[in-house]
Formats: C-alpha cells, sequence, structure tokens
C-alpha cells in the first residue's frame, strides 16, 4: 500500500487546519530537530553540548 500525492495533500490540508499556518513552521522545525538528535543518537554523537556551547556564547555579561 502506496501512500501517493493524493494523500500527502490531504494529511498536510488536516494538519494546517489542525495546528494553524503560523505554528505549523514551528512544527515541523521541532519535528526536524527531533529528527536529527535521534540520528545523531543512533550514530553516537553528542549533539547537546554543541547547542549549550552556542546558547553560552550568544549570552553577554555585562560587568
Amino acid at each position: 500500500m502506496d501512500i501517493g500525492w493524493p494523500e500527502l495533500i490531504i494529511v498536510l490540508v488536516i494538519l494546517l487546519l489542525l495546528f494553524g499556518s503560523t505554528k505549523l513552521p514551528k512544527l515541523t522545525r521541532s519535528i526536524g530537530e527531533s529528527a536529527r538528535n535521534l540520528k545523531a543518537g543512533y550514530e553516537g554523537k553528542d549533539t547537546d553540548s554543541k547547542s549549550t556551547d552556542k546558547s553560552r556564547d550568544n549570552k553577554t555579561t555585562k560587568v
């Protein structure tokens, strides 16, 4: 049983109706990040340390 273009379009329309056009990009971005983290976890890479290093670099301390 293959999923064709008509089925994919129906699923996308349902997602658009459920989540709205403003939340859909955030949802797809979080799904992509989750997939990358899962893939990196299977490969044994540590992605959390990279993201925390970036957040530390973006924060500036005022003296």
